[in-house]
């Protein structure tokens, strides 16, 4: 399609309608051509212990990746593969091996690679047992409504104009149809708009921002589903692109709960997994979007093992750390503008430095850890919140952080290494016991070594 454009676009240009009509026949057959012998000379295997492709059109590239190495089998199908009955299916081979991409693959031997791909390599010789499908969530529509509540569906509208107004100038400007004293000319027109006519184009704007926000949604998310099957997390969504993430569950080790003030004072949250070596996490390993906080959490027990609550408060000392980094910056800044002389600057920083403090507190409010015994989960956040519940053992590695301020107030930051997600989380400024403890408490043989023997209590001592 784009060299079917660029062609007639260059035709038009070099020689008008009828050179930019064969032009475009041209730019036709050469696509044709090319993707129909990309077609032809690529061809892919599934080897016992490895998956490989084979593509020789131009040169001969061969890749090849081990089975053991597939972190994940994606299937997504746009509405044209859809009628044609086919899929594309995205093979993540992890962070060293990259993403194959197999295009235009018949429905069932998506599904049958999928389903070979990521079987257990113990029993990949076996012949595959058919698991009964067993669906565990399943978006509502009601919750189509939720879109608004988080700013990357609500600024819909201004990326979608910003888009149709970049393509309509490109366009333009290669016609030759914008020139400065037209661009000068609408901007005059613009300007001499009636207030009254600006005002209602600017709501209209805002009136249209939630309701884009909901068919963004929508045309995303419809038809969410997540289900088990064959040892694996399943999760569909998309109305016009059709996407199917599989997750094997060996590698789920963990999953995080985000939302925002918006959706926390709604009661939603969003899910997503913690799987090892996957990647692009942040949408292949998308199990619910906003949806009540009970239905995810309730989710999450499904996927991982039952949420450690209630969460264990840290301790005031931290509150005190949290509005001091929400204020401080406002603050320095109305000081700096107090000695330059703008008045109305340092008010302004000094209302954004009031308007801190409850961010601050609430800062404080978000934080929290708890342990059961098998699975770890800890709190921080407020404009973006996060809660990351993880296997015990997921966890590779301990860090323990103490600032100069931290030290002076008993606090310690306790990171906890995971190969999964964002490669570990953190519970921030707990009391160093607390910090300690829990490690211990996790890990006792890793903490050993690094802790000075108890000293003998010299008043229990009895004379010889």
């Amino acid at each position: 399609m784009t060299a079917l454009v660029g062609a007639g676009a260059t035709g038009l240009l070099v020689g008008g309608l009828s050179t930019a009509f064969y032009f475009a026949l041209i730019g036709l057959a050469f696509g044709l051509a090319w993707h129909v012998g990309t077609w032809a000379t690529f061809t892919y295997h599934v080897h016992e212990d490895r998956f490989q492709t084979r593509r020789s059109l131009v040169g001969r590239t061969v890749k090849s990746v081990p089975r053991e190495r597939i972190r994940g089998v994606d299937i997504s199908s746009t509405l044209g593969h859809r009628l044609l009955g086919l899929a594309i299916v995205h093979v993540d081979a992890g962070a060293d091996g990259g993403e194959i991409v197999l295009n235009a693959v018949a429905q069932r031997e998506a599904e049958r690679l999928r389903k070979v791909l990521l079987a257990r390599a113990r029993v990949a010789e076996a012949p595959l047992q058919v698991k009964r499908r067993r669906e565990l969530a399943h978006i509502r529509p009601r919750w189509f409504l939720y879109a608004p509540l988080s700013g990357a569906y609500l600024l819909t509208p201004f990326a979608l104009a910003g888009s149709l107004l970049g393509t309509l100038y490109n366009l333009g400007d290669d016609l030759g149809l914008i020139t400065r004293d037209r661009v000068e000319s609408l901007g005059r027109d613009a300007a001499g708009l009636p207030t009254g006519v600006v005002v209602l184009i600017m709501m209209l704007f805002l009136g249209a921002m939630p309701v884009a926000s909901v068919i963004a949604f929508t045309l995303f998310n419809w038809d969410f589903t997540v289900y088990e099957r064959d040892g694996s997390i399943v999760a569909e969504r998309g109305l016009v692109t059709r996407r199917s993430v599989a997750l094997e569950r060996r590698r789920v080790r963990g999953v995080e709960l985000s939302d925002n003030p918006f959706e926390r004072v709604a009661g939603v949250v969003r899910l997503g997994a913690l799987v090892t070596g996957l990647g692009d996490a942040a949408h292949r390993g998308r199990l619910l979007p906003a949806a009540p906080r009970s239905v995810a959490v309730a989710l999450a027990s499904r996927v991982l093992g039952p949420v450690p609550a209630p969460l264990i408060p840290h301790p005031r000392a931290a509150r005190g750390r949290r509005l001091v980094r929400a204020t401080a910056p406002p603050l320095g800044a109305a000081v700096v503008c107090a000695f330059a002389g703008h008045l109305a600057t340092t008010t302004a920083a000094l209302f954004a430095a009031l308007m801190a403090v409850p961010l601050g507190l609430d800062r404080y409010r978000q934080l929290g850890h708890a342990d059961d015994g098998v699975r770890l989960t800890v709190r921080s956040g407020s404009l973006r919140r996060r809660q990351y519940v993880v296997e015990h053992d997921a966890i590779v590695g301990w860090r323990v952080r103490r600032t100069l301020f931290q030290r002076r107030a008993g606090l310690a930051t306790l990171h906890a290494a995971v190969g999964a997600g964002e490669g570990g989380c953190a519970a921030v400024d707990m009391s160093e016991s607390d910090a300690l403890a829990m490690a211990w408490t996790i890990t006792p043989d890793w903490i050993a070594p690094f802790l000075a023997p108890p000293r003998p209590d010299k008043t229990r001592e009895h004379p010889s």
